[in-house]
């Protein structure tokens, strides 16, 4: 049977036909879709885990209790599970455990563009990388036959490209995986990590090691694709495809494999052609390793060590380097250049009312530039987090000085306000990046004193990677009930004794709220809480301007509201972008109360 799957779905089914039966993972594009198609299945259990930590340690408890488990995670959600992944590459596994990594060339959806192949060499454990959606699924039988095999986690690397496109792949069905029942095998030596038993695991990881070299040169994705021998290239994944279009006739040895590297292979390629490239994408993982082994090789001299890879990429990369002709053709024309659309919130977020307020309360300059580096100086300092709050950072709000990783802004304001800068501090946090790693700032918070505010913005939904469901929502990856984590309880169960829950829409109780916050001088903490829009909700009343009332002070745009739009002059809203009654906080600004509700418009017409 065929399918068009893209990777993620892919790595999903194939993980699924291996045998898996738990599936744990924490949202963030481009590794999302993985746990979101695994968690259709009925007979496994899949969840959406408080962050990728406790993702990877439900998925190497399983793994010890007998059941094949999976942990999927974008590149900077490896560095969250860094702890229990090194972990288990000490003390290996039960069951099959498969780690799969997404990373992301090009930084499309991330604040870096980390390499992940590194964590694998880190590890010491085997690295397999799927080149098209038929080996991210084929690759998922061979990653838990490894990990059982070898006693090993297994480190599934793919990329933005190869996860979010979609290809046809020949389906073999559920594999018939040895029954075993759950049952967790007491070994204090293997599973109990003190120094005396962690110092015995030591050398069979490194005997580990060597035994999957072996493997390596036997393993059927590392292939040689013998053709013209003046070039040779080594490759995988993605660059693999981009590379084959390049170079049609060249010789190709493409690993599936790169961890470790199967190095009588690779020697054997070499000296089947006269000159060797490596294309590779991001960092030269694969050239230094080839060179360590005293291989002379060359590609990061010329191929970019940053941004996605593409055909025009390597081409135009070794022309320059003279490895390929001048193209007798002249290169395609782009297309018109389309109208600029600059990352806005949506119409309807409730976190734009906050930012609108710290905005106008920190006296920041509202201006709107092209490529703006700074703002006018303010009296608040504004660290912030990962979500779509992030989007605070743009014109017209200005409304955020820091951003870094995931529950950093806590951690970020406290260190601040301890080095005593004179400006006020105050942290901005989702609710679902909050329970992923902010609980523990505001604990240190309380612990140390602090004297910042921190604002939860609770829209019930983890909604920059697609509106999953996460502990304060009460909805499971299944969408099934479930107990919901009430954040002001929680809050005040650290020990915050300042907590205020504000309607995220209403304008007047944000400002009162915030000032408050700022005139306290121990922490404080505001949840301002609100819906995400849902874009498939009726608007039955969106609002309209009242052109006889305007007199276009323009104050209306300083919300970056996208259906708040100006043509020729003239403030309009767009009535298909409009929110309507489930926000209205641009009549909150007007000063001339020309923003009413098109019935009402349309009443006052009629008068």
């Amino acid at each position: 049977m065929k399918k068009l799957l893209s990777g993620n779905e892919a790595l999903a089914l194939g993980a699924y036909h291996a045998g898996v039966t738990v599936a744990a993972a924490y949202p963030g594009t481009p590794s999302t879709e993985i746990l979101e198609s695994l968690a259709g299945y009925d007979d496994i259990h899949a969840e959406w885990s408080t962050n990728e930590k406790v993702a990877t340690e439900v998925a190497l408890g399983a793994s010890y209790a007998g059941a094949r488990s999976l942990v999927s995670m974008k590149q900077v959600g490896l560095n969250v599970a860094s702890d229990p992944f090194m972990a288990a590459s000490t003390t290996g596994v039960n069951a099959g455990l498969v780690v799969v990594s997404v990373d992301d060339p090009g930084i499309h959806s991330s604040q870096n563009e980390q390499d992940n192949r590194h964590y694998a060499k880190f590890a010491k454990v085997p690295l397999l990388e799927p080149s098209d959606s038929q080996e991210a699924y084929d690759f998922m039988a061979y990653a838990y036959d490894i990990s059982e095999r070898f006693d090993t986690p297994v480190l599934v690397r793919s990329t933005t490209h190869i996860s979010h496109s979609k290809s046809v792949v020949k389906v073999t069905g559920r594999r018939a995986v040895p029954g075993r029942e759950p049952n967790f095998p007491p070994d204090v030596e293997k599973f109990v990590m003190l120094p005396v038993y962690a110092r015995l695991r030591r050398p069979l990881v490194e005997e580990r090691l060597a035994q999957l070299a072996g493997y390596a040169e036997t393993f059927p994705f590392n292939q040689i694709l013998a053709r013209e021998r003046q070039l040779g290239i080594i490759t995988s994944g993605a660059a693999y495809q981009y590379a084959r279009e390049v170079f049609p006739q060249a010789s190709f040895l493409k690993l599936g494999m790169t961890q470790p590297l199967p190095q009588d292979l690779i020697r054997r390629f070499v000296a089947e052609v006269d000159r060797v490239i490596v294309i590779e994408e991001l960092g030269s993982f694969l050239q230094e390793n080839i060179q360590a082994m005293g291989i002379a090789v060359s590609g990061k001299e010329f191929i970019p060590r940053f941004g996605e890879l593409s055909p025009e990429i390597i081409a135009q990369s070794c022309r320059a380097a003279g490895l390929l002709a001048e193209s007798p053709t002249p290169p395609t024309k782009p297309a018109p250049e389309l109208p600029q659309r600059p990352p806005l919130l949506c119409a309807g977020c409730p976190y734009t009312g906050l930012f609108f307020t710290l905005s106008t309360m920190g006296q920041r300059s509202a201006l709107v530039k092209s490529r703006v580096k700074k703002v006018a100086k303010s009296n608040l300092i504004i660290t912030g987090d990962i979500g779509c709050y992030t989007l605070g950072a743009y014109p017209p709000f200005f409304a955020m000085d820091t951003c870094a990783c995931m529950g950093a802004g806590i951690g970020q304001a406290l260190g601040m306000e301890k080095a005593g800068v004179s400006n006020k501090v105050v942290a901005v946090i989702g609710d679902s990046t909050f329970l992923h790693s902010g609980i523990t700032g505001v604990v240190n918070g309380v612990y140390n004193k602090g004297e910042i505010t921190i604002v939860i913005l609770d829209n019930r939904t983890t909604a920059m990677t697609g509106h999953q469901s996460h502990p304060g929502t009460g909805v499971t990856a299944r969408g099934e009930k479930t107990s919901i984590v009430e954040l002001e309880r929680l809050v005040r169960g650290i020990g915050v004794n300042d907590v205020k829950v504000v309607n995220a829409f209403d304008l007047k109780a944000l400002r009162t709220s915030v000032r408050a916050a700022l005139d306290n001088p121990e922490l404080s903490v505001i949840i301002a809480r609100g819906d995400c829009p849902d874009p498939a909700a009726a608007r039955p009343r969106p609002l309209v301007i009242a052109t006889e009332k305007c007199d276009q002070c323009n104050i209306c745009l300083r919300l970056g509201c996208p259906a708040i739009q100006i043509d020729d002059g003239q403030v309009f809203i767009e009535a298909t972008l409009c929110a309507g009654d489930t926000c209205y906080l641009c009549q909150q600004v007007c000063p001339r109360q020309a923003i009413v509700f098109q019935s009402e418009s349309s009443t006052q017409e009629s008068k």
